[in-house]
């Protein structure tokens, strides 16, 4: 365990960690400057995208009719044409209750605004009373195939998880025909890989291929890691670097399963030589273990200036939400989600296998108690900025399986926060000027923000490198206090970094193996967002 505790101060120097080559090269930082659309280098333009009015197609708000089917029927039209184009929607409420499929590239749904004259999405009904989607099957057949049932003695609670804990939302985006997540072996089909890579640098812009002739320039391709020695391979070992004792059996009994996936532009090639438009999350070994696949995606698609406001219903336990799910982004790259308020939710945003996406500006609030309000899965280079957490939330902000390089910026979560690291070889993820406002137990001395959760075959919490940077907690209680109240929960997350963690009252950490901490109770003004520095550092090279 690393622990230290200073009084509360303002640094005008830069941290070590970012001016001190020694310290640099003790301590390995991602460039986190990646994260979102078109790695941060520009926004979106839609300026000569076709508006279409959705009232000429038969939508009209406030009409107290149900919207889903006329809705639909329109995506199915636009599925047919190649022109960019943006669905306007008016002031007033839209009335949903089937699931919206995005299924072309090139689409903006775009509302009148989130607030309260704004936009609405009002769904009557959660998901569980829709008809079952085929995409969901095999996540069906495992729930139950493994028995995944929510036992809570205590509240009499002997429920068998749905598909909806996680997964789904009334809009989705998806690729037809694209297997999203793997459940189950036995649906596994190869992937024939465009080549295998043989040289490779952690965080380098090169790597060699054993035969580039099925690459070009400007192709979006997905390179996969795999782990092929069992449990004690490599990969393992540049993941955890021997600092944990419980890796999950996840890790080696499934060998078609790539542990680290990273989307990416190729930006050149000569001969076998590839250059990528973003660092390698790993490096590259000899032995075949590495490929680049394939990777099917839809591109600029955009959710903006809306509100989405569920019935409400009572919480019933935690894995047997009934699917008050608002947006499900899987397969999409370049796109985005800007301005939007989701109320009442079980999950306000989930992802899955996505890669340069920015979700801005969101609000999710309610009385309901969500699982997730915006969560990153089984994703790549996702910014996620400006979020406000007023809802009560399992996990407020939660970086999940197979997750990598992604960035929560400038969120402030209202109650009971978590900085929830799910298991499941998510690693290199940043936590960034994140304001959070708890309360301490009655006789409490520690509070648990840095708790993880995810399965035990998928444990430990988080791979090398996870970093939080001036993370700022403001407790409604515990002024009396003599003793400093200890910020915990995390105990199997190696290496990761901490910079200028404070709080209105004094504070000491305990986090679990190597962490580099610096700067507890001390903010450095000249860096309050790593972000920001990164990318304002390489986009004036």
């Amino acid at each position: 365990m690393s622990r230290s505790a200073s009084s509360a101060i303002q640094n005008a120097d830069l941290p070590l960690l970012l001016s001190d080559k020694k310290v640099q090269a003790q301590n390995y930082l991602p460039d986190f400057s990646y994260a979102g659309y078109a790695n941060g280098e520009r926004q979106p333009d839609t300026s000569a995208f076709q508006v279409i009015n959705v009232i000429d197609h038969g939508i009209f708000a406030d009409d107290e009719l149900d919207d889903s089917q006329a809705l639909i029927a329109l995506l199915a039209e636009l599925k047919t044409q190649n022109t960019p184009v943006v669905l306007q929607f008016n002031s007033g409420r839209y009335i949903i209750s089937s699931i919206i499929f995005i299924e072309r590239s090139n689409i903006v749904l775009r509302g009148a605004g989130s607030g309260d004259s704004g936009t609405e999405f009002y769904f009557p009904r959660p998901l569980i009373y829709t008809q079952p989607t085929e995409e969901l099957a095999e996540l069906r057949e495992y729930l139950v195939k493994l028995n995944k049932v929510q036992k809570e003695k205590a509240n009499n609670i002997l429920l068998p998880y749905t598909e909806w804990s996680w997964s789904g939302g009334f809009f989705w985006t998806k690729v037809p025909a694209q297997r999203v997540k793997s459940y189950l072996e036995e649906y596994d089909q190869t992937i024939e890989a465009l080549s295998k890579a043989t040289q490779g640098k952690q965080g380098a812009f090169e790597l060699q291929v054993k035969d580039s002739s099925q690459l070009k320039r400007g192709q979006i391709v997905e390179i996969q890691w795999h782990n092929i020695h069992g449990k004690d391979g490599p990969l393992l070992k540049e993941l955890y670097h021997d600092k944990v004792t419980n890796i999950g059996s996840h890790h080696w009994q499934f060998t078609n399963l790539a542990l680290a996936r990273q989307q990416v532009e190729i930006t050149a090639i000569n001969g076998n030589k590839i250059n990528i438009k973003t660092p390698l999350l790993h490096n590259i070994s000899t032995d075949g273990s590495v490929s680049l696949v394939p990777w099917q995606h839809l591109k600029d698609v955009g959710f903006e200036h809306m509100r989405f406001n569920f019935a409400f219903a009572s919480y019933i336990a935690h894995h047997v939400e009934q699917g008050a799910n608002g947006i499900y982004l899987t397969r999409v790259y370049n796109s985005w989600i800007d301005d939007v308020q989701i109320t009442n939710a079980d999950s306000g945003i989930l992802t899955e296998e996505i890669a340069n996406v920015s979700i801005k500006n969101v609000l999710t609030n309610g009385e309901k108690l969500a699982h997730y309000s915006v969560q990153i899965g089984g994703v790549h280079n996702v910014l996620v900025e400006g979020l406000k957490v007023l809802n009560p939330v399992v996990h407020s902000l939660s970086f999940n399986t197979f997750s990598s390089r992604n960035v929560y910026l400038n969120c402030e979560i209202a109650q009971h926060p978590s900085l929830d690291q799910h298991s499941g070889v998510n690693q290199q993820n940043l936590f960034d000027n994140i304001r959070v406002f708890a309360t301490l137990k009655d006789g409490a001395s520690s509070y648990p923000l840095f708790a993880g959760g995810g399965a035990k075959y998928w444990k430990p919490s988080h791979g090398a490198y996870n970093t939080l940077w001036n993370i700022q907690i403001t407790f409604s209680n515990g002024h009396e206090r003599q003793q400093p109240v200890l910020l915990n929960g995390m105990t199997d997350g190696p290496l990761a970094r901490l910079v200028g963690i404070t709080a209105n009252l004094p504070i000491d950490i305990e986090y679990g193996p190597a962490a580099y901490i610096e700067g507890l109770n001390t903010t450095f003004p000249k860096v309050p967002s790593l972000y920001h520095y990164q990318l304002n550092k390489r986009l004036q090279h």
